[in-house]
């Protein structure tokens, strides 16, 4: 005779529910203690949750980990969730959760001199000793479709399956969240942001805290804040990739990426024409004068082919090979100039994600396959061996 199955108690499901992951911050509900009550009676298993994100954020799919969780156990036929807010308190402990800190201890003694005084938060930068590989996408000016290789970048290293960020850093011509197809700003985990994403890449940048019609006049230490904002007062998760979208020139950002991303590769995108290629010479020797590597040239606008399949290269040709030659660095790939790669920027459906066969996406595809095969790190970063 088959021994009887054992009633699961709430020390057996809160077991299973320690291993439900939130499937935005990557973080178990345990962990952000999201778990207020869990029974069983009957057969069912209910579950009291308290939200840490907006609902249309992820709770579907925080329904159904939860649900299959449970359902794995011995006589849970049946699952039911509850959900609630989570109230300020609960929000700052989950917020401690995110950025490492342990919660407060309730017995621990304050020096009486200091009561009632709000200590300043000293805020790591999650890039220093990751082992994300950061790439800045900067060009010599603007107008050679910056923002578009790095949105659509960003999207082909998600195909391949690679966990993916970006920070739009061109404070003054923010563009990425249009060209992502964003619709919603960030979510505030009482002082740690969590970046929206679209297509597999998670985002932050200025047009969530601006207008469009809105002109950003901020000067180097503002910039310079900001940026640091971007990087350390939100919640990263530890991508694979971290790609930045930079300014044209080689103004105060540069400056900044550098001092906050000392391992960044620089991608610098150019055109065919001369005269762009002499320009996005001055980018890389800012790669050069913040110590930071050249990864390799990517030309933009290569060709247009007509409607008769005639190729047309309309801003000359040459540039991009030439530039990667001067600076012996590999030219990347080259990319055509096609209408639905600026219909999909101004519509939010990059031509990667939506016609994923198209010329234009294959040469993204193809440069993304590059960097993340060909041109990987030699070096292994181990966070757990310092030299001192």
């Amino acid at each position: 005779m088959a021994p009887k199955s054992q009633r699961p108690g709430e020390t057996d499901l809160r077991a299973v529910l320690q291993t439900v992951e939130e499937p935005v911050l990557g973080v178990s509900i345990g962990e952000l203690a999201m778990v207020r009550e869990i029974s069983f009676s009957n057969g069912t298993a209910t579950v009291v949750l308290a939200l840490v994100l907006p609902p249309d954020w992820s709770e579907i799919e925080l329904r159904h980990r939860i649900t299959m969780a449970l359902a794995s156990l011995p006589d849970v036929a049946r699952v039911e969730i509850e959900t609630h807010f989570m109230s300020d308190d609960e929000l700052a402990r989950a917020a401690m959760v995110l950025k490492g800190e342990p919660p407060p201890d309730p017995l621990r003694l304050v020096d009486a001199s200091q009561a009632g005084q709000s200590q300043p938060r000293t805020r790591s930068n999650p890039f220093t000793d990751s082992t994300t590989r950061v790439i800045a996408v900067a060009s010599g000016k603007g107008g050679v479709g910056k923002s578009s290789v790095t949105t659509n970048l960003a999207i082909a290293l998600a195909q391949r399956g690679k966990s993916v960020a970006a920070v739009d850093a061109d404070v003054w011509g923010f563009s990425m969240p249009r060209m992502l197809g964003v619709t919603h700003p960030p979510a505030l985990i009482d002082d740690v942001i969590v970046p929206p994403g679209a297509y597999g890449v998670r985002l932050v940048s200025m047009g969530f805290f601006a207008r469009e019609d809105q002109a950003v006049v901020w000067r180097g230490p503002m910039l310079h804040k900001a940026l640091e904002q971007f990087l350390t007062d939100v919640h990263w998760g530890n991508p694979d990739y971290l790609l930045v979208d930079m300014p044209p020139g080689t103004g105060d950002v540069s400056i900044s990426i550098a001092q906050f991303l000392p391992r960044a590769e620089v991608i610098v995108v150019t055109t065919p024409q001369p005269a762009a290629q002499k320009v996005a010479q001055r980018a890389a020797a800012m790669a050069e004068k913040v110590n930071l590597a050249v990864l390799g040239v990517i030309e933009n606008m290569s060709w247009f082919v007509g409607d008769d399949g005639t190729r047309y290269e309309i801003f000359g040709s040459g540039g991009g090979e030439e530039l990667s030659t001067e600076l012996g660095v590999p030219l990347l790939g080259r990319v055509p100039l096609v209408p639905a790669l600026r219909e999909g920027g101004d519509d939010g459906r990059p031509i990667v994600a939506v016609d994923p066969t198209s010329e234009a996406a294959l040469a993204f595809t193809a440069i993304a396959e590059r960097i993340d095969v060909e041109l990987a790190p030699k070096r292994v970063y181990r966070t757990e061996l310092k030299l001192t």
